[in-house]
């Protein structure tokens, strides 16, 4: 026999509960926000990042393709068009650009994605690919790690210009544009969640999606890690 579902209060407390897991505790993240990280490793996580950037309207594609509710595919679409930007809002993806371009990196070296390392290419490939076989309500509830991203967006905007003055302050512009837009995004994608996964067992489903996306993101900072604190990116034994 299944166990009691949880009301939605109980289902939404487990799900923010999940921020314990977020990647703002991993200990290159907790670096990066005390002023404790180089040049290098600075300009290899927004370049390495940046591939993450240009694959969410993808996977929010995704999502579209797999959503036969017009009401849903209104909302969602916000989503794309937030980061591949419109007439006159260029858009996430640019606002990013920038960021590398403020950290010292030229625009033909992002855009070529040569700096992105291949455990950060296969974590974000496997993300898309799961929002292109899932249900769109479990891509959706994937998305749900926008419930802690405010907070890690404002912690840059308070101590990165004191930590790392020579940062251009152009760069700041995503994540001031990020903290209306994912608290926005997180009303829609927490209501569907909500409304979506009402047995136990549906609950359980959500919470394990939930900590696939929390892997993914953590897995990206285990990858800069090795390559940009330890100095052990991907071949760095075998001879030139």
């Amino acid at each position: 026999m299944s166990e009691v579902a949880w009301t939605r209060a109980e289902f939404e407390d487990r799900l923010r509960a999940k921020e314990r897991f977020y990647h703002i505790h991993h200990p290159f993240h907790v670096l990066m926000n005390t002023g404790k990280l180089d040049r290098e490793a600075i300009q290899g996580w927004v370049a390495n990042r940046f591939y993450y950037q240009v694959s969410i309207p993808v996977k929010d594609a995704a999502v579209l393709a797999n959503c036969p509710d017009r009401a849903v595919r209104r909302e969602w679409i916000k989503r794309i068009i937030d980061h591949d930007g419109s007439d006159g809002d260029e858009g996430g993806i640019e606002a990013w650009s920038q960021l590398g371009e403020a950290v010292g990196l030229a625009r033909p070296e992002l855009w070529s994605l040569a700096r992105v390392l291949p455990g950060v290419r296969f974590s974000v490939d496997a993300y898309v690919n799961f929002a292109r076989q899932a249900s769109w309500q479990e891509a959706a509830c994937s998305s749900l790690t926008e419930l802690f991203a405010p907070t890690l967006h404002q912690q840059r905007l308070d101590g990165w210009p004191k930590h790392y003055p020579w940062i251009e302050p152009q760069g700041y512009a995503y994540f001031r544009k990020r903290l209306s837009e994912a608290r926005r995004d997180v009303e829609h994608g927490l209501a569907i969640t909500l409304d979506h996964f009402r047995t136990r067992d549906e609950q359980e489903r959500a919470l394990g999606i939930l900590q696939f996306k929390l892997d993914v993101l953590w897995t990206l900072l285990d990858c800069m890690w090795l390559a940009y604190v330890d100095h052990r990116p991907p071949y760095y034994n075998v001879e030139p």
